[in-house]
Parts: C-alpha cells; structure tokens; sequence
C-alpha cells in the first residue's frame, strides 16, 4: 500500500504551483513574436547537439536503458518546427462560412509524468509546446532518470532566465514518489502522463483532466507486393532505434508466405540475429519473469547485454533477434509488446489471415496504438485500415520514428501519443500544441438554416408511427 504523502511534500507542491502561476501571470502581455522567442531558447538548451548527447549519455549512465546516440533530438527539432508554425495567442482559427471565429487562451499549469525511457526528450518536448500556449509545467521525473530530467528542466530554466522570463515557468520535483506525483496531478490543472499503465491510471483518477497513454505492440504487415529490402532496412532502424526503448518500436512483423524466406534472409543481412528453438526459451526466461512481466534489465538494453542474461552466443554485427512465431495470446509473450530489441515473426497466407492475425495482435495487446504496413496495394492499405483497433498506420515507414511525426510524413510531432477509447485514452491524436491550450469560440449570427422535415425525415416523413 503507497504511503501517504508527508505535509512537508504537500506544502512543496503548494509552493511550485504557486510560483508556477507567478510565472504565467508575468507572461500575460507576451506577443506572439515573444513567446515564439521563448519556445527557441528552450528547444536549444536543450536540443542543440553538445546538450542531446551530454543528455543522452546522462540518461543511459543513470538508468541503464537506451542508447548513447541522441537520435531522438530530432523529435526536439520537429516539435519546434510544429510550434513555430503554428499560432497560440489570441485568434487562431477564422471559419467565415459558419461564423465562427476561434480565439487561444492558456490551459494553465501543466502536471507532466516523464517515463524512464525518455528522460530528456519528452520534458524539452513539453516544454516547447507549453511555453507556446504560455502554460506552465511542474515535471515529475521517473525516480530512476531524476537526475536526467532534473538536469534538462535546469538547462531549459536557465534560457528562459538568459531571454529576461521567468525561469518557474518550468519546474521538476527534486525528490519524485508517489504521493508527491498524485499531490502534484492533483492540483494542477492538467496532466499530460507519458508512461506506464499505472501511471496512466493515477493521472485518469487525479480528479483533474489528463491526457494519456495507451500499451504499444507495435505491428507491421508485409504483403507480397513489398519492397524487401527497404521493409528489412526501416525494420532494423525501428527495432534498434535507441534499443527499442519506445512503444512505437516494431515487435511483430506479419509477412507473406511467398516473399517470407526472402525476407527473413534480407533481415538477418540487416543484423537481425536468428534464434534456434532452444535460444528462443533461453530468451524468453530472460526477457519475463514467472509471471509474465517484462524484466527491467531486458528493456531498451543492447543485443549483447540481453544475449548474455539469455546464456545465447550472438555473432558479431547482430543487433536484435527474430524470432520466429506461430502462436497469438497472452500466453504466449512473444506476441506481446517487447520494449526492446526482440522482434517476433508471423508467417501468414492469403490476406484475409493476415488481417486475422493482426486482429488476434492486438486482441492480446496493444489495441489503440498503432500498426503499419508495407504494401503498394491501395486495397490492402485500405482493408487493413478498415479493421485494424489503432489510432495510427504508418505506411512504409519504421514505426519507432514515424508514429511521433518525422520530417517525412505529416503526423503532429509529439512524445505522447494517444490511443483512444480502444487504449482507453481520451484522444486519438497525437498530443500537440492544441491539445495544450483552451479555446474559445465566438459565434456570429447567420441566415437560417433549418431543413424542412420532410427532407430531414425522408422516407419516414408522415409513416405511421413505429
């Protein structure tokens, strides 16, 4: 049972909301122009090259998990690109045609729960998009990445300290737990939790409202008319980007059967690394415990690092295992989400079992999130877009990257991604710049426009009662 929090934490919480709020009032009379400056000097604190690899090497001495190349500082840029693009202040959306006229307004203090697995990225992502709407964020760093995020919130107060604002716009909690992020999401005005379930859950019964997140199991479909080496290449590249720390990270692959030797053969050439049936359950011990859960050692570490927990002798150059599965359901992990470098494969004949398999996916887990393919069939993109339970499909594109916005598609930039109802979210959406402020609409007069009731009605105007 989770203690409760101490007075000496309650009166902390207190104190950051209050200085919190000190910090949006200063910015009241701030233009566009203004705030627009502001989003530049905290994405540069911390996205500029020097910082994202400092941070990232911070990340992975601290808590173990990722990797030493600051590959998502993309994810900063593209955040900023989005923002800079876009208004926030005053109005920012004109609908001549219905009268209606849409003006920003600030959300308000922003609670914000950062996982371990994106220590820095997601609280300079935050970051940008509040200070946009001229919100405020108080952040509650996962305890094994405080340092980290702790770190990167000081580095981005210090810009806004250097632009002449006020640097309590953005805070961390000093010493994260459990009674201290329920406190915090209790009396802010909004929390965005990017994280476990159960983080999830604490956010959703805050009594305030939240956004969050669903359980990835990221899932592609390879049909006969793919491309297989550039389906094999952005494989490699989702799987083992920052070591399959992500939820968007591919776990199961869905291939044909004609094209299915050709392609296993064009992974492993991409450094994927073959498990025999022994090494599968030599994996599968390392990677669950006896109750199916993950092991934290296992997630978002190194081939080599898992290779060896396993007792699996793995070659040089190999940087993520296939395994190879005929079995969908909770009991059977391999169909379940990874969070690391384990890829699982799944032979399927005729398209319709295809469609099956990915519907029996997701059944097991995962629903909500996402999926992709690589087709050039518009009926098969279209088919599988039709039945698949996700807010996002990504078509020939690597998921771990493309889910969140790249450069290369036209998905909102983001660190949180929303899963709907299916995930048990509120939004579909990937969590952007509207998702951080409130609107008002303005309504002006127009000529009516009200059907008559025998053209609302049709067929059933003047029926007989039913």
């Amino acid at each position: 049972m989770a203690r409760e929090i101490t007075p000496e934490e309650r009166q902390t919480a207190a104190d950051m909301l209050a200085r919190a709020r000190a910090a949006m009032q200063a910015l009241e009379h701030y233009d566009q122009e203004q705030v627009d400056r502001l989003c530049r000097a905290v994405a540069w604190a911390s996205g500029n090259e020097t910082a994202a690899l400092r941070l990232a090497n911070m990340s992975v001495d601290e808590s173990g998990m990722g990797s030493r190349e600051p590959t998502r500082r993309a994810k900063i840029l593209g955040i900023l690109r989005d923002a800079l693009r876009q208004k926030s202040i005053g109005v920012i959306e004109e609908i001549p045609e219905k009268g209606i006229v849409k003006y920003a307004k600030p959300a308000g203090v922003i609670a914000s729960l950062i996982p371990v697995t994106s220590a820095y990225v997601t609280p300079a992502s935050v970051a940008i998009y509040a200070v946009k709407c001229k919100d405020a964020v108080i952040f509650s760093p996962h305890p094994a990445s405080r340092k980290t995020t702790g770190e990167v919130v000081r580095m981005m107060r210090a810009a806004l300290k250097k632009a002449g604002a006020p640097e309590d716009l953005l805070q961390c909690v000093e010493k994260p737990s459990i009674p201290m992020a329920q406190e915090v999401m209790a009396i802010c005005d909004l929390t965005n939790a990017t994280g476990g379930q159960a983080m999830v859950r604490a956010a959703y019964s805050s009594g305030k409202p939240a956004y969050g997140v669903g359980a990835g199991n990221a899932t592609m479909l390879i049909d006969e008319t793919a491309d297989i080496e550039e389906a094999a290449r952005n494989t490699r590249i989702s799987k083992t980007n920052d070591f399959g720390s992500g939820c968007s990270a591919d776990g199961n692959l869905v291939v044909e059967s004609t094209i299915y030797d050709a392609f296993l053969a064009q992974l492993q050439s991409e450094g994927g690394y073959l498990v025999s049936e022994q090494e599968k359950q030599l994996l599968e011990k390392a990677y669950w415990d006896a109750e199916g859960h993950r092991t934290a050692d296992t997630i978002a570490r190194p081939a080599a690092v898992v290779a060896a927990k396993a007792g699996i002798a793995l070659p040089e150059g190999k940087t993520f295992f296939i395994v190879p599965e005929d079995k969908i359901g909770k009991e059977h992990l391999f169909s379940t989400e990874k969070l690391g470098i384990v890829l699982s494969i799944f032979r399927y004949s005729g398209f319709d079992n295809g469609l099956d398999m990915i519907r029996r996916i997701f059944e097991t887990g995962g629903k909500g999130h996402s999926c992709g393919i690589y087709s050039f069939s518009e009926d098969h993109i279209h088919r599988l877009a039709l039945m698949a339970p996700v807010s996002r499909i990504m078509v020939r594109q690597p998921q771990s990257r493309a889910n969140a916005g790249h450069f290369t598609n036209g998905m909102p930039m983001t660190s949180s991604m929303g899963c709907g109802i299916w995930g048990g979210n509120i939004t579909n959406e990937n969590i952007h710049l509207k998702h951080y402020m409130n609107v008002t609409w303005v309504s002006q007069p127009l000529p009516e426009d009200r059907p008559s009731d025998a053209e609302l009605f049709g067929e059933f105007y003047n029926s007989e009662i039913f």
